[in-house]
């Protein structure tokens, strides 16, 4: 696996690679890799010639008193998985190359709406963070496709939504979340877990697919949620928000709406946990 710092090496490594004819897949992270990440990698093998995945902890997305400077930093065990994986390039740009003037005048993509509810909502500036280095990435890289985790389901709908609306030429793709064996969504961040708290985190999976549940018995999606809030508290977690929401837009649901999505973010100890649940929803219309 080559491996590169710099922009300018990046850039002629992958014009070589178009020159040839190669299809490329992109797979952006923030480094400490674990299954779902080595999914992504293995998803992206099969629909391109070429896979470069990046690793860049970026500091814009994180919110003052949130965990920058905790975040874990695993390069050389990155690199090794990658390789192991079938990535054919891993890019490690530094901030000054992602953010050359500094991030106080750094230039913002912001995707209104859909990044002020819910995570955004807790988390104000952070999909502007995410948007913005994102959309930096995809210029440097320029790949035919780019994958990313539904277990950042709202993440994934921002740059969709970005894509779509500044015109970059790449195919979006979600993979499914990746699970350990009791249904908790991998995370970079479960590893902040105490061993009792990791004992309770699949509760917050459980949670929601009770409102699933609930939604496909037909009661109303304020209901679903009310039991996964209950469920939550009754694990010792302390909710953030359960909400449901049309899968598309993540917009509010209506009587006719199907396709949806059970979203939910809650606290065990320090740590926030965030996971989601489809569901196809029989509304009995025609």
């Amino acid at each position: 696996m080559e491996h590169r710092e710099h922009l300018a090496d990046l850039r002629r490594t992958l014009n070589d690679w178009r020159a040839s004819g190669a299809r490329i897949a992109f797979v952006p992270t923030m480094g400490n890799l674990h299954r779902g990440h080595l999914t992504l990698i293995q998803e992206a093998r099969a629909r391109a010639d070429r896979v470069i995945a990046s690793v860049f902890v970026n500091p814009l997305q994180f919110g003052p008193g949130e965990d920058l400077d905790a975040y874990p930093r695993t390069l050389e065990q990155d690199r090794r998985l990658l390789a192991e994986t079938g990535c054919d390039l891993l890019f490690t740009p530094k901030a000054d190359t992602m953010y050359p003037h500094g991030q106080a005048v750094q230039t913002f993509v912001e995707v209104p709406g859909i990044s002020d509810i819910l995570c955004g909502a807790t988390r104000p500036g952070h999909f502007r963070g995410v948007a913005t280095v994102v959309c930096k990435l995809l210029n440097m890289v320029r790949p035919d496709v780019a994958l990313f985790g539904e277990k950042d389901f709202q993440q994934l709908l921002v740059i969709r939504r970005m894509v779509e609306d500044l015109s970059i030429p790449v195919e979006i793709v979600g993979i499914g979340t990746v699970r350990e064996s009791d249904g908790l969504a991998m995370s970079s961040r479960n590893g902040y877990l105490s061993t009792e708290e990791r004992g309770r985190a699949a509760a917050l999976y459980r949670a929601l697919n009770l409102a699933t549940d609930r939604l496909r018995r037909g009661d109303p999606p304020d209901a679903a949620e009310r039991i996964a809030l209950e469920t939550l508290d009754a694990a010792g977690m302390r909710p953030d928000y359960v909400s449901i929401r049309t899968a598309a837009t993540l917009g509010p649901v209506a009587d006719t709406d199907t396709d949806l999505v059970v979203l939910g973010a809650a606290y065990l100890g320090r740590t926030r946990l965030i996971d989601n649940v489809r569901v196809t929803r029989d509304t009995g219309r025609p």
